[in-house]
């Protein structure tokens, strides 16, 4: 799996309240979540970024409370993946259970600038910096991770007909 976007860059600590405020989970719907995914550190931050687009941040990624809705609410913005030097674990497999890309990788965290044009190779757990003509290394998914980010997420997946 291949993704492209520019890059949206935020800081350590970002946790689910910044990514999806407590007021705005009177819902469950992936749609109206995403209308207010980041409100809180950027108020246009919906308006701005364009399909397909990757957000990169600092240590921490989504700690707090441990609700599904924070990636929920990236992934129906329309962001394709995340990258952070670290992520909180209930996070982590949050994201991964929806269907989230998400990489660790302290090198790219650092080095990509906002604005940035990223390709991802989810395979390889390679980052490319098309602006800046370097790659980075993350963890490459096991195979049976990326047929669950393929498929759209656990549920998805578990639709699937068993080989």
């Amino acid at each position: 799996m291949l993704l492209k976007g520019s890059a949206w860059k935020f800081g350590d600590h970002i946790d689910t309240d910044v990514i999806i405020p407590a007021r705005y989970l009177t819902t469950s719907d992936p749609m109206e979540l995403a209308r207010y995914c980041m409100i809180d550190a950027d108020k246009n931050f919906v308006q701005k970024i364009k399909a397909g687009d990757i957000m990169v941040a600092g240590v921490n990624f989504g700690c707090g409370s441990s609700r599904e809705h924070a990636p929920i609410a990236i992934k129906a913005a329309g962001i394709s993946a995340v990258i952070a030097e670290t992520f909180a674990r209930i996070f982590y497999r949050n994201a991964i259970n929806i269907g989230l890309p998400i990489l660790e990788s302290p090198e790219a965290s650092e080095k990509i600038k906002e604005g940035d044009k990223l390709e991802i190779d989810i395979a390889k757990g390679e980052i490319k910096n098309l602006t800046r003509n370097e790659t980075y290394k993350a963890a490459p998914f096991p195979e049976f991770m990326q047929e669950l980010i393929t498929a759209g997420g656990l549920i998805e997946y578990t639709k699937k007909p068993s080989k």
